[in-house]
């Protein structure tokens, strides 16, 4: 919270904004503004864990436009030749910024993935256990030796691309459908259906965590921003 508001104690010490974060002590090698560069990105990552042999796992998260990109040709079959240990994630929520995949995009994505013969997985996005169980599958492949995996989960995104977008491209009653499926309605429902935890549980803890929420953001609001002396003083040093 502290970098997305441009703060001097944020990860990239304020600079990063919200579309190139990098955290390197969590793994987190980089958020990228440009469509495909994380799998650019994921795919020397893991060149670098196989010659290092260190058993780590590169991951890129992208949308189902980038599909379109060259970089997702290139990358794949650079890593499929070999043998990266990297797992491509494809998050298809259906439009890109205002476009509908299937109008510019021509038969199924997995279908290019598997020309290439990657092992690959479509899974509902909307379920929290079905993405976990598909992930788990996917690292545990590309970790072995087998080569990259590709995990396309089929979701949905509520709200705009922006503030500014007015939704217009969606089909009538698709939105109000989409939202009877949440991940967190789901996932509530599951848990409750189980005896894992009952309603006030569940209710004590989103409350937990909105608090969590206000605090950080209180904390970050408060904190100070970068000076002009300060980033002279380290481009310098």
């Amino acid at each position: 919270m502290d970098e997305l508001l441009g703060r001097a104690s944020g990860v990239c010490g304020g600079r990063a904004g919200s579309m190139n974060v990098v955290d390197l002590e969590h793994g987190l090698i980089g958020c990228f503004g440009i469509v495909g560069g994380s799998i650019a990105a994921a795919t020397g990552v893991a060149l670098a864990f196989q010659r290092r042999g260190t058993g780590h796992v590169a991951v890129a998260f992208f949308g189902e436009g980038t599909s379109n990109q060259a970089y997702f040709a290139e990358c794949l079959n650079f890593a499929q030749v070999l043998r990266l240990p990297a797992v491509f994630v494809c998050e298809n929520n259906r439009y890109m910024e205002f476009t509908p995949i299937e109008d510019v995009t021509a038969g199924d994505i997995p279908a290019r993935v598997e020309a290439l013969g990657l092992w690959n997985r479509t899974v509902d996005g909307m379920d929290v256990q079905a993405v976990r169980a598909g992930a788990e599958e996917a690292v545990a492949y590309a970790r072995a030796g087998e080569g990259p995996a590709f995990l396309q989960t089929l979701t949905y995104r509520f709200v705009g691309h922006s503030r500014s977008d007015p939704g217009a491209y969606r089909k009538a009653g698709e939105l109000d459908e989409m939202r009877r499926r949440d991940p967190l309605t789901i996932e509530r429902g599951r848990l409750i259906e189980h005896g894992l935890a009952d309603e006030a549980e569940l209710d004590a803890l989103a409350d937990r965590v909105a608090r969590r929420v206000d605090e950080v953001v209180e904390r970050a609001l408060a904190a100070p921003f970068p000076t002009a002396d300060a980033e002279l003083r380290e481009y310098a040093g």
